[in-house]
């Protein structure tokens, strides 16, 4: 049974390891040592933002954190990927905000056919200097 719900700060070390092990493994391009040197200030902003958690069969699944519209990341644990999780959670989040935003990793193929797939658009290209990468600025809303 697949149910989303707010944060709550009894569950930010098992979003804190989704995030940790989700980044390395979706960005193979860059040192993994760069996330596990982000990892305590993330875990100080994730609950400043709109956080919501999939829990399916009573565990943690994947989440989302949206801040003023922007999408801080969406995270599914690599044994539930591709099973609509991540899309449940972006409709979930689609249902709330008018407009949202995000940044992208060229190079994270996957993730940016899948946002395009769900009616995100490219606005801009970019390069991220923190680690030398490009990314994508992308949008959606209800208007487009």
């Amino acid at each position: 049974m697949i149910n989303i719900e707010k944060l709550q700060k009894s569950n930010l070390d098992t979003v804190m390891a989704i995030w940790l092990n989700t980044n390395i493994n979706a960005h193979s391009f860059i040192p993994k040592t760069y996330w596990e040197s982000k990892f305590n200030m993330v875990k100080e902003l994730i609950p400043k933002s709109d956080v919501y958690l999939l829990q399916y069969n009573n565990s943690i699944a994947a989440f989302i954190g949206v801040l003023d519209g922007y999408i801080a990341g969406l995270f599914v644990k690599s044994n539930y990927q591709s099973k609509g999780f991540g899309k449940a959670l972006l409709d979930h989040v689609k249902a709330i905000y008018p407009r949202l935003t995000l940044d992208v990793y060229e190079k994270n193929k996957i993730a940016v056919l899948f946002y395009k797939r769900e009616g995100f658009i490219i606005t801009e290209k970019f390069i991220d200097t923190a680690v030398n990468e490009y990314s994508y600025k992308m949008e959606w809303s209800k208007s487009l």
